[in-house]
Order: structure tokens, then sequence, then C-alpha cells
């Protein structure tokens, strides 16, 4: 996509950014993956939409949710959806996806566990995703480092989320691992 002038066709997007981007940005527990995320939409736009895909399971996820509603301010524009992200209208923006873990939880409870279900229809919706002209900037866990889960249902849930990472991570311009707070560029198709 070639423009005349330097700017993007993506709405307060620098002239190098110009989407469709994908930017994965992955790491453990707390290690400051929505934070960045947050701090390179605001770099790229001054009025990002945020996409949060966590359902509302109980009053403990209620307030990690509102914990992460205050951490953004009148700049963003919010917006949810548990599972068919691809549906939105993100031409021309830059988006914070938060996050893949909690998304394809939606998936894995509502298709029984079953893998290869979730699979396709993860796949399904990150490659229409892609092709969206936007940023997108998608966070995830990296919930295999740590402890093996006990139950068959964990072991299983693993397993897809390392499947969907590497998936995901195949297709983006650009992935970041979070250590601690710094982030570590494992990916940069010049992105």
């Amino acid at each position: 996509m070639s423009t005349n002038n330097n700017t993007s066709p993506i709405q307060g997007a620098p002239a190098a950014i110009a989407g469709p981007v994908l930017i994965f940005i992955t790491g453990g527990a707390r290690s400051g993956k929505s934070r960045y995320a947050q701090e390179l939409a605001l770099q790229l736009s001054p009025s990002p939409l945020y996409v949060a895909t966590a359902r509302h399971w109980d009053g403990d996820f209620q307030e990690r949710i509102r914990r992460h509603q205050q951490e953004r301010d009148s700049r963003w524009t919010s917006m949810e959806e548990e599972k068919y992200i691809s549906r939105l209208d993100l031409r021309g923006k830059v988006v914070v996806i938060d996050c893949v873990t909690l998304w394809i939880t939606n998936f894995f409870i509502d298709l029984g566990s079953d893998i290869e279900a979730c699979l396709e229809a993860c796949k399904k919706e990150i490659d229409a995703l892609a092709g969206q002209d936007a940023v997108l900037i998608v966070i995830s866990n990296e919930i295999g480092m740590g402890v093996h889960a006990e139950t068959e249902a964990g072991r299983k849930f693993t397993d897809l989320q390392g499947w969907m990472n590497q998936y995901i991570a195949a297709k983006a311009g650009k992935v970041l691992l979070m250590v601690s707070g710094i982030p570590v560029t494992i990916k940069n198709n010049g992105v």
C-alpha cells in the first residue's frame, strides 16, 4: 500500500506503520504485556481502540475487568467481544486486543474442550482479523512456560494456547516477549 504523502492510512499511525499490521505481545502473568501494548497504541494513535475478550465469570473477575478499565483514560474507545472479533469494523484503527488466553477460553468452554474445533474456529477468526486494514496489537500469555497442568482439561488448554500463540506469531510482523516489564523482540519484519 503506498501513499502520496508521509501519512499512514491508519488513523494516527506514522507512515512507517500502515495496515494491515499485526503486532503480537506475549509473556507470563504480570509481565507488563497490557501496559506495554497500551503505551505502544498511544504512540501510534491519539485515540486507540481497546477490544476486551473477557467473559464476566464472577465477582473477582469483574473486579479485574474494572481495574483494567481504570487504566485507560478518555483517549480510548473500548469494545467487548468474547469470540467473534473479526466481525468488528476495525479499519483505520490502532487496536489493542486483550487477550488471546481469555478469548480462546470462551471457545474452549463453548465447544466442550474440543481442541480441534477450537483451533479451527480460532484460526478462522485470526485469518479474517489479520486481513483488516488496521494496526492490531494482540496480547497473549505463555502459560506453557509454567507448571504443568494437573488436569486433562488444563493440559488440553495449555496445548491449545501454545498452538494458537504459534499461529498468531507466524502471521505477525512483529513479536515481543515481555520479561519483567521489558519487551524482548523475538521477530521483526520491518514493523
